[in-house]
């Protein structure tokens, strides 16, 4: 049995459909990424799970039972609004939350000294979190999540306000949780992020989900139709090529997909004519590329224009 079932699930807003019979499955031991566009219903559908706000149509089970408060209390749930108390310190709010999620005053004491020291963060302990800055406060948020040792973790844009240094130790850490066998779900707008840690994806576009499926599996199907070229010289014979989708060009770097079964030799044929070609590799689509394929450029161009 799936950890988290979610079944023709809908929300409405008014007029507004913020998800429309959406279903996918999260699976034990794994980590799913919910990803797509900001305004694509991530956000709204991790609230219906976390029973924050109720679902319009449609069921979600965690471990089998239909969510409520008594779900609610197995899952670790930092969302994309963070909600720390500004004028408490550090140590007195990680000692109090922990305490309503049920570890004793020593217990979460232990835990909590050992999280601020993974994080480099101890010198913390006696700061107000209003003296915190974005990053720093993030971290606190996520210690606050996870020192209770929960089961299943749900993130929503865990990696919003950190440094690059820090989103590693983040990603490393979560991926450690799913080594011990706990469940993850978090959602992102950053397709690399994805790509990097998850087994599983689900691909939401306008409040529908529009892929699903193991990760691997599905970068796979779409089949190794995308050159990536590294070259030195004029690129100007890439403006000349038909049957391509152009992705991430750069002064001597493109990203090249290829439409309607183009012979990739043709494009290296007309790129050594022009230029100096560093590295010419067929790959596995992006998941970028793959997102843009499965959901349409117009589409994509759309919702920019909409959150513009």
């Amino acid at each position: 049995m799936s950890t988290i079932q979610v079944k023709n699930l809908s929300k409405y807003f008014g007029k507004t459909k913020a998800v429309q019979n959406v279903s996918f499955n999260v699976e034990k031991g794994r980590i799913t990424g919910l990803l797509g566009p900001n305004g694509a219903g991530k956000t709204t559908t991790i609230r219906m799970i976390n029973y924050i706000m109720p679902q319009d149509e449609g069921s979600i089970t965690i471990n089998g039972l239909s969510v409520s408060a008594k779900t609610q209390k197995m899952i670790g749930y930092m969302p994309e609004e963070r909600g720390l108390y500004k004028k408490m310190k550090v140590g007195e709010q990680l000692v109090y939350l922990s305490q309503l999620k049920g570890l004793s005053k020593e217990k979460a004491k232990e835990q909590i000294k050992y999280w601020l020291n993974r994080f480099g963060a101890y010198d913390w302990h006696s700061k107000a979190v209003g003296e915190l800055s974005k990053g720093m406060s993030q971290k606190i948020q996520f210690i606050a999540t996870i020192v209770h040792d929960p089961d299943i973790y749900i993130f929503d844009e865990p990696f919003s306000g950190l440094d690059p240094i820090n989103s590693e130790l983040l990603k490393e850490i979560i991926i450690e949780l799913r080594e011990k066998g706990k469940t993850v779900l978090f959602s992102t707008h950053r397709m690399e992020q994805v790509e990097q840690m998850c087994d599983d994806i689900c691909l939401f576009n306008n409040g529908k989900v529009v892929l699903t499926g193991n990760l691997r599996q599905v970068k796979k199907d779409f089949g190794k139709n995308t050159v990536l070229i590294e070259f030195e010289g004029d690129g100007g014979f890439l403006d000349e090529l038909t049957n391509v989708r152009i992705n991430n060009r750069s002064t001597n770097f493109a990203e090249i997909r290829i439409l309607d079964d183009r012979n990739h030799q043709d494009i290296l044929i007309k790129a050594m004519q022009n230029a100096e070609i560093h590295k010419f590799q067929l790959v596995e689509p992006s998941l970028n590329e793959i997102f843009i394929s499965t959901v349409g450029e117009d589409n994509i161009k759309n919702k920019e224009e909409l959150l513009a």
